[in-house]
């Protein structure tokens, strides 16, 4: 799974654990989800971190949902779970991972 380089343009909130957008860990950095979709910092602005491709997260028995006990992140047009240290989303019958 690569990450693409997409600079946010204009944001002016600096995001940190006290910011009140969930941090989402993701590989050696954390996200924050702001607005239905992932800010990174990166040098001196931030990036819409974005996972490219599609990775089934295998045998994930587990279903998401109200009171799974796993934070909700709006995303796009959908909901993403914060699980493991990583994103799961539903799709066509079984978790993504992002």
């Amino acid at each position: 799974m690569t990450t693409l380089h997409h600079e946010h343009p204009v944001h002016d909130h600096i995001h940190g654990p006290a910011c009140g957008h969930p941090e989402v860990p993701h590989g050696d950095h954390v996200d924050y989800a702001h607005d239905g979709h992932m800010h990174r910092l990166h040098s001196d602005h931030y990036d819409e971190c974005e996972p490219a491709g599609h990775v089934a997260h295998q045998n994930h028995g587990h279903r998401h949902g109200d009171g799974c006990g796993h934070p909700s992140v709006p995303h796009g047009d959908h909901v993403d779970y914060l699980h493991d240290g990583h994103r799961h989303a539903e799709h066509d019958g079984h978790w993504d991972d992002h």
